[in-house]
């Protein structure tokens, strides 16, 4: 038998091998959580998500649940904040091999945090941003703020797709809430970057109400996707946080908000976050 011929008959082997073993993923591994009525069967391409997943929360099962809330909704793009690298593959594959929602990932201000994420001791789990997409993302980076507050903070970026449109999406989580002089100097790191863009999504939890002043640079750029909200609104903007307080933004440029909606859930102490988005 030739070389080309045995290289054959070995493929062929072991392609009928893995069709009498079936998936190499147990999907018994990810017990089903079932989805309200009318939610979507494939991902939304027009929508977007921001959620703070809350660390050290705890809860059995908050993997499997988190992913279930994310599945009720299937936005294009999700940006996380207080997110172990760890968990998100683990909410990666709950989406995909029950919900059939199949999402790129890309991490940003990941830091090595045994305390948060554990792991060894000499290998402890990345702690920080993520960003899931159903797009492939390009052009990813990752920017430290000179100064964090009581932690390393910073934002990550990238490019991908929202309602066929190439966007550069921004996700961030600023300083603690008592923390407004590092909060004002990290708005300003963001905007400065976010400015370079006419089409731009930022996600994140920015620790500040929407009139406070360190948020002034992000309002004379983008608009929230609460239409109601704003530094100046006359409305009431829609709390996001168990402490009924609007934390949580997706600022928008180059977009219109159809409609967002705040969806209280059980699996951390800041509410999921959801817009649907018209192009401009």
């Amino acid at each position: 038998m030739t070389g080309t011929g045995a290289r054959w008959l070995v493929g062929a082997l072991i392609t009928a091998c893995l069709l009498l073993a079936g998936p190499s993923v147990s999907t018994s591994a990810y017990p089903v959580r079932p989805l309200p009525a009318g939610a979507p069967e494939e991902v939304v391409p027009n929508r977007v998500m921001t959620w703070n997943l809350c660390n050290p929360c705890r809860g059995s099962g908050r993997n499997g649940g988190r992913a279930a809330e994310i599945a009720a909704y299937a936005p294009q793009v999700i940006g996380l904040q207080e997110a172990c690298a760890g968990d998100v593959e683990r909410i990666r594959d709950y989406l995909r091999y029950r919900y059939g929602l199949v999402y790129h990932v890309a991490y940003g201000s990941v830091l090595p945090s045994w305390s948060r994420c554990g792991g060894l001791p000499w290998r402890p789990g990345g702690y920080g941003q993520a960003i899931l997409s159903a797009a492939p993302m390009t052009d990813p980076v990752t920017v430290e703020y000179p100064r964090g507050g009581s932690e390393d903070r910073g934002y990550m970026a990238v490019t991908t797709l929202v309602d066929g449109l190439r966007v550069r999406v921004f996700n961030t989580h600023l300083a603690e809430r008592r923390q407004e002089t590092f909060r004002a100097e990290q708005t300003a790191v963001l905007a400065e970057a976010v400015a370079r863009y006419d089409r731009t999504i930022v996600l994140g939890d920015f620790n500040a109400r929407p009139d406070a002043p360190e948020l002034a640079g992000m309002w004379r750029l983008a608009d929230d996707a609460d239409p109601g909200c704003g530094p100046f609104a006359t409305g009431t903007c829609e709390p996001t946080t168990d402490w009924r307080a609007k934390f949580d933004y997706i600022f928008l440029r180059g977009f219109d908000p159809l409609e967002q909606c705040v969806h209280l859930t059980p699996w951390s102490d800041h509410d999921l976050v959801r817009a649907d988005l018209r192009r401009t």
